[in-house]
């Protein structure tokens, strides 16, 4: 330990003590006066000579906060361990604090600090169960509360909460509560896969479904195997085995909008190496499945209409629904299941000849489409370089539902920064909703380069009712 002033050497004991040994603090009762854990200097004082916080100082420093923990402004600072820190960097898969983006940093720092000082002494507070909303110096909210058994609470009621372990340190400049997690805001937690109760599904089967094999077996044919097996080792080798499948998209006859198709592949076996899945279509679609052959199959080219990664999943879905939607019409279609080149992988998948697993199925869903969803503001938004923006619905809100029902996809990702919902970075297909938005559950992080930058939204309700892509301006000072 470093050497500490004397004015406060003992309560930086007791709170040592209460780190390593009780964890979190018992007592939350309220009282009148008097507090047994002022500090006699500041938050930052404190974090320099406190060796539980060294990563905290650390972070501090490489983003430039130092002036913040050490101003007279009456804040209080979630201070996370060094174990917080460490598990963030391996959740996160960045080596060392050096790694992490300065700006996702400093907005991570910024986040964890309130304005406004917040004792769980505060009368406001003396009620359980009963979250406070303050702003946080990177703009969005925490909620701040405790249990029945008066252990502090951070954004209780949310997606994710968090436990303090030390609470109602008191610093010259406000207030401190330590936690043993890097915390973040999430909005409350919704499945965006539930659909409107108006929703339904509408089910076919492949007309035919086999799968071809290279090399000394390309003249053989396998129709009537009850597997259909994909392996890729050179192309055409003796090793190298494709699944092809031909679906009539005229079956599908319940009224009704689609909204979305799904190729389902139960799955027999895969070895899960973690590559990729490719499924490809391909202009052939007379051909039979008691006599395709490697010799007269058409084979894939170009890119695949969709793709996955192979897991110990008992099930493969692949996502048809931009192939589906680029149709001009209802026909038959032939799909074509291939592994990625030279993975030499193994996989089983059910044919529609097996009893014993489910058949391939495309999955329609369909919507009633009696709903619409209007574009009321898109206003873009500016914001300093390397800095953080807050999303709400006075620059981006879409209405005709609930905010929780409508479903944002991100069709392209800024490229002079990051869009980050709680603490995930969100990447092409990512989804979120208007409560996100309206929440400040959103933020857009510059990486401090470029003048200017967008991202594009498509939305849909649960219902079906959907709107096009459209692009958000970012202007960047």
């Amino acid at each position: 330990m470093k050497n500490i002033k004397t004015g406060y050497f003992m309560l930086l004991g007791i709170f040592m003590c209460l780190i390593y040994s009780c964890e979190i603090q018992e007592n939350f009762e309220y009282q009148d006066s008097g507090s047994t854990a002022k500090l006699g200097v500041t938050a930052w004082e404190f974090i320099q000579e406190n060796d539980s916080l060294v990563m905290l100082e650390a972070a501090i420093t490489r983003v430039g906060l130092e002036s913040i923990y050490a101003a007279m402004d009456s804040k209080t600072f979630i201070a996370p361990t060094n174990n917080a820190f460490n598990q963030y960097l391996t959740e996160n898969a960045y080596g060392s604090l050096d790694e992490v983006p300065v700006p996702i940093l400093r907005n991570t720092l910024r986040y964890h600090i309130v304005d406004d000082i917040v004792l769980f002494t505060n009368p406001d507070l003396s009620e359980s169960n009963n979250p406070i909303a303050y702003n946080t110096e990177n703009g969005q909210i925490m909620f701040l509360s405790h249990n029945s058994n008066y252990q502090g609470l951070i954004n209780e009621g949310t997606g994710k909460q968090w436990t303090i372990v030390t609470s109602n340190l008191e610093p010259t400049n406000g207030a401190m509560h330590v936690v043993s997690s890097i915390v973040y805001f999430s909005a409350p937690s919704n499945n965006l896969n539930i659909p409107d109760p108006s929703v339904k599904t509408d089910t076919i089967y492949p007309k035919h479904d086999t799968y071809i094999n290279g090399g000394v077996s390309s003249g053989v044919n396998y129709g009537r195997d009850v597997l259909m097996k994909v392996k890729n080792v050179t192309g055409n080798g003796d090793f190298d085995r494709k699944a092809y499948m031909m679906f009539d998209l005229n079956e599908f006859d319940k009224e009704g909008v689609i909204t979305d198709v799904r190729l389902d592949m139960a799955v027999s076996f895969t070895a899960a190496k973690g590559v990729k899945m490719n499924l490809f279509s391909v202009a052939d679609t007379l051909w039979n499945e008691t006599s395709l052959t490697f010799n007269t199959a058409t084979l894939p080219a170009g890119n695949p209409v969709a793709s996955l990664t192979t897991t110990k999943v008992s099930k493969f879905a692949f996502d048809v629904t931009d192939f589906f939607n680029a149709l001009e019409k209802r026909q038959s279609v032939s799909f074509v299941l291939d592994g990625q080149a030279g993975s030499d992988e193994t996989d089983e998948f059910a044919s529609k000849e097996t009893t014993a697993l489910k058949a391939p199925m495309l999955i329609a869903t369909i919507a009633s489409g009696n709903t619409s969803l209007d574009l009321i503001t898109n206003s873009g938004f500016s914001v300093t370089s390397g800095e953080t923006y807050v999303f709400s619905e006075e620059n981006i809100e879409v209405g005709g539902a609930a905010p929780a029902d409508i479903i944002f996809t991100v069709e392209q990702i800024p490229q002079n920064g990051w869009l980050v919902r709680g603490a995930t970075i969100l990447k092409v297909g990512d989804r979120l909703t208007q409560l996100d938005i309206n929440s400040k559950n959103l933020v857009y992080i510059s990486n401090g380069s470029g003048t200017e930058d967008s991202l594009t939204l498509s939305a849909r309700d649960r219902a079906g009712a959907s709107l096009d892509s459209f692009n958000i301006a970012i202007s960047i000072l």
